[in-house]
């Protein structure tokens, strides 16, 4: 009887709510104020983390690549848990830069660093940092450049005018308070700055030595380095194991030049390597160990040596997103005036597809990169027009043999010598 009165009693009540609710046009269903606090908690925490945002796509944290423009083509920014592949271009001149720039937005931000390197001591590398630009008058020098090509790109535009159907981006410097900063590579990063911040180094001639057994199909170095992952995630609380504590923080992992030779690994020295399998299980490894954490990893590989397309493939694959830098050194490129204003190109090959059952592919495909006394900036590639003066005879004969090739159906005779009007 004592359990029937408690339902009617909850039944009389809810009835009345309803009536109430009607009476005063507003919802009975309302969320309850100790329930809702608790459910929204863990999310609170970790949108209150320094250097980083929610993504409006798909929900995910993101952090800053310390490029702006580069973050804004890749959906907001890097998603925490996530690992960015950067195809480093043939002399390795600038693919390092956008290592470094990734480190310092770390510092700067007041997150945790773990750099691992084969070739450099990470403590050298810390110090090769660019210095954030903070200052305004400052950044008003850095950016005088930029304003002069924005107004003659503007007069480019209205003379080509197929590109104002494209958004303007923003390829100098735009200062933010909490998301993403801008450097300058003219100088470095102040010491006090990098002695105030936590930092872990992976230096592999000094882990190599106590290390020696290989084992899951794994090199040395590999291995090793994994261990060496995997104790800083779980040693200091990145994984989220510990609830109790309440201030949470970013885990920033650098890898410079995987795959290469000095890790022990010969897919750059032969087309069919028995070790291929190595850095692809290594990929595999630091992924899950990345998706359960609040880390976020950059790693550079000279794909450009790998002589088997199947490895580039495989491990494009097992990569989030994939960034590759194609530089004008020592290609023809370098002396096409259609180039000129540029040092080189940029590929957005792969975004990531988190929470997603398709294939989430980037549609910026015309991207160039110009490197400046104190600025790196990431530009839209805007072609001079055929009729102007900045195109060679050479270069319009190039483009109308290239036009031959296109065949009949593509708007001339099957001998391909006449255009027709249209």
């Amino acid at each position: 009887m004592a359990a029937a009165g408690t339902c009617g009693t909850g039944t009389r009540s809810t009835g009345s709510m309803v009536a109430a609710a009607s009476t005063n046009n507003v919802t009975s269903f309302q969320r309850r104020g100790p329930r809702a606090s608790g459910a929204d908690s863990g999310c609170s925490r970790l949108v209150s983390i320094a250097g980083t945002r929610r993504s409006v796509r798909n929900g995910q944290l993101l952090v800053s690549t310390g490029l702006p423009a580069l973050d804004q083509f890749l959906g907001g920014g890097l998603a925490v848990g996530t690992v960015l592949l950067i195809e480093e271009d043939k002399y390795n001149i600038y693919s390092p830069l956008l290592f470094n720039y990734f480190l310092a937005e770390g510092i700067v931000s007041g997150h945790a660093l773990l750099v691992a390197s084969a070739k450099e001591d990470p403590a050298d590398i810390l110090q090769k940092l660019p210095a954030p630009l903070i200052d305004h008058g400052y950044k008003k020098e850095c950016d005088e450049d930029i304003c002069s090509h924005k107004m003659e790109s503007d007069i480019k535009m209205k003379i080509a005018w197929r590109y104002q159907l494209f958004p303007k981006m923003e390829g100098g410097p735009v200062l933010s308070s909490g998301f993403g900063h801008n450097y300058d590579i003219s100088k470095r990063i102040p010491q006090e700055l990098i002695e105030t911040s936590k930092w872990h180094g992976f230096f592999l001639p000094e882990k190599i030595s106590t290390f020696n057994v290989e084992s899951c199909s794994l090199t040395s170095g590999y291995m090793k380095l994994l261990q060496f992952i995997q104790n800083i995630i779980y040693e200091e609380g990145f994984d989220g194991s510990n609830p109790q504590k309440k201030q949470k923080n970013i885990l920033r992992i650098g890898i410079q030049n995987l795959g290469s030779p000095l890790w022990g690994d010969d897919i750059c020295c032969a087309e069919n390597c028995d070790a291929s399998h190595s850095l692809t299980k290594f990929l595999y490894i630091l992924r899950a160990l990345l998706r359960t954490s609040l880390s976020a990893c950059i790693i550079t590989v000279p794909t450009h040596l790998i002589q088997n397309k199947a490895v580039i493939a495989r491990v494009t694959n097992l990569s989030d997103t994939v960034v590759g830098l194609e530089s004008f050194i020592g290609s023809e490129k370098e002396t096409n005036p259609l180039y000129k204003d540029y040092h080189g190109l940029i590929h957005i090959r792969q975004i990531p597809r988190l929470n997603n059952l398709i294939y989430d592919i980037s549609d910026v495909k015309d991207l160039a990169f110009k490197l400046k006394k104190k600025l790196f900036t990431i530009e839209r590639l805007h072609l001079p027009p055929d009729l102007s003066d900045t195109v060679s005879r050479s270069s319009k004969q190039d483009l109308a043999e290239s036009a031959k090739l296109l065949g009949p159906g593509c708007g001339m005779t099957a001998g391909g010598k006449k255009h027709l009007d249209f």
